[in-house]
């Protein structure tokens, strides 16, 4: 028997693979950039972090901006993940390059949500 992927969306749940690629905007309705991944704790299974794709010029050029899953809001009417970031804060965020592997350990987790002002997952 073939193994079938599940991905079935209901009004609170959506399948990994369309979450990369989701568009995130501000609060204004300025696009910011889109979700290249998402990090999800072993253990819980509870998101942590959407890692944000910005800057540069058709994706070359940019960075990657871990933003806590907590401070995403899905609006179903723009189609994308609204944050209340504006360009100017996610631009001096912590962030690493395209071509960069970051580990995600207590340090770098508290470096990120120390800059967001939201309690560390790690601790």
């Amino acid at each position: 028997m073939a193994e079938r992927l599940i991905t079935e969306e209901s009004n609170r749940l959506i399948s990994s693979d369309k979450v990369d690629g989701t568009v995130v905007y501000s609060r204004d309705g300025e696009r910011l950039g889109s979700v290249k991944s998402f990090m999800v704790d072993k253990r819980s299974g509870k998101a942590e972090y959407a890692v944000l794709q910005f800057g540069g010029l058709f994706g070359i050029g940019s960075d990657y901006y871990p933003i806590p899953w907590e401070m995403l809001a899905y609006d179903v009417d723009q189609g994308g993940y609204v944050v209340d970031i504006d360009k100017e804060r996610l631009e001096q965020a912590p962030r690493y390059a395209t071509e960069q592997d970051q580990n995600y350990d207590d340090l770098y987790g508290r470096q990120v949500s120390g800059y967001w002002g939201v309690p560390a997952p790690f601790i």
